[in-house]
């Protein structure tokens, strides 16, 4: 296999590890809030994600929370699942990369940048905006991306 292949070869693996890692996170998140993870399924447990979107957007008026809540909800479902399948790559990705820095922004405002840097929301904003640029590999197609 000649050396460019190789690179084209990782960089495409590079770029679905991206997609589907981004893409577990945000179904892994939407898991939890329903008991998923724990065996424990159920409505009630989003009860404890709504108090906690009430928490990280502290600055917002209390009948916005609930609405809040599903949005996120819904769009990481939504992300998640177009990601892992590879449904509009560069749209997906750059949705998910604001919708992350959102994440980010207010977890700073209401609690201080530590708890954003600490679950590396915009390390994961920053992956994201990386996959949407590079949308024509995640699409199976080559770019030529050397120096003229």
């Amino acid at each position: 296999m000649a050396r460019g292949a190789r690179v084209l070869t990782l960089e495409r693996s590079g770029i679905r590890y991206a997609r589907i890692a981004l893409g577990a996170a945000f179904l892994s998140a939407v898991a939890s809030r329903f008991g998923l993870w724990t065996g424990n399924v159920g409505l009630e447990r989003f009860a404890g994600f709504v108090l906690y979107t009430a928490e990280v957007n502290s600055f917002m008026p209390e009948w916005a929370i609930p609405f809040l809540a599903w949005s996120a909800t819904a769009a990481e479902l939504s992300l998640g699942i177009a990601l892992i399948l590879g449904l509009w790559p560069r749209w997906v990705a750059l949705g998910s990369a604001v919708l992350l820095a959102l994440f980010g922004t207010v977890m700073a405002i209401s609690f201080g940048p530590k708890s954003a840097l600490d679950y590396s929301v915009f390390s994961a904003s920053a992956g994201a905006l990386l996959l949407a640029l590079r949308h024509d590999e995640a699409e199976g197609r080559a770019r030529d991306t050397s120096e003229p």
